[in-house]
């Protein structure tokens, strides 16, 4: 796989997924935008890229994808620097704990905005780009999209948004040769759960009980899932659209006993 002048655009680049994703794409040739809220963070994962064998130094564009101007502001930004957009990957998101008891209209719209609106926003904006370069898409869901889970309700509908979005999106653009897809991580081992609120022994259980929960016995890996992102958005995956792949050591086919 050969990203030598493409240029693609991740979010959520700070850390966990689209971190991993990028250091990827940089040691395939990619000409990378990174974006999160973390400008810090995005200038670590940008060396990274670099120091890894990147030939091209990654642009670093902070923002909140949940705001309407930091969307519009991150896609200018990029066009402006490269000129054109072959690959967006959205994987920016958060989850919030909470059931239909618990769970604020506050909660809900946070969730919603971040998972699935935003996503909407920017592809609606990168789509004429995406025409125009023959691109593609890779939404980053959640086997929460493919699977009912009690306790992250809100997290759960955006999630089977994210799925639902993702097919409808490649059946419109497949005639314009844009692909769309997703992959739907199970449990990885990243940031999500603590920053949506999980204290660091509750994630070492989380993490433990996800030994029972994943049929492979573990949770995974960030570069797993990154390495599946990346194969979506290469020539490999040349005639594969509107897939949700899940990427979670088959919780997907499970079923209590």
């Amino acid at each position: 796989m050969n990203f030598a002048g493409k240029v693609v655009l991740i979010t959520g680049a700070s850390s966990g997924i689209g971190a991993a994703t990028a250091v990827k794409l940089s040691k395939l040739g990619a000409s990378l935008a990174l974006t999160g809220r973390k400008l810090e963070n995005l200038n670590d994962i940008a060396e990274k890229c670099s120091s890894s064998g990147g030939s091209v130094t990654p642009f670093v564009v902070s923002g909140d994808i949940s705001k309407e101007a930091d969307t519009e502001k991150i896609l200018k930004a990029t066009i402006e620097k490269f000129g054109r957009l072959d690959v967006l990957v959205n994987n920016a998101g958060i989850i919030e704990t909470g059931t239909i008891e618990t769970t604020s209209l506050e909660q809900f719209d946070r969730v919603m905005n971040t998972n699935i609106r935003a996503i909407y926003h920017l592809t609606m904006l990168a789509v004429p780009h995406l025409i125009k370069s023959q691109g593609n898409v890779v939404n980053v869901s959640s086997v929460n999209g493919i699977r009912s889970f009690p306790g992250v309700l809100a997290y759960n509908i955006s999630k089977m948004a994210v799925d639902q979005f993702t097919r409808c999106v490649a059946l419109e653009l497949a005639a314009k040769n844009v692909r769309v897809n997703c992959v739907n991580p199970g449990v990885t081992v990243t940031n999500l759960h603590k920053r949506g609120g999980m204290d660091e022994e509750t994630y070492k259980k989380f993490l433990e009980h996800s030994k029972s929960t994943h049929a492979m016995g573990r949770p995974g890996q960030a570069s797993e899932v990154a390495d599946a992102i990346v194969f979506l958005a290469s020539e490999s995956a040349s005639f594969i659209t509107g897939a949700s792949l899940p990427i979670d050591g088959g919780r997907h086919a499970m079923c209590p006993r």
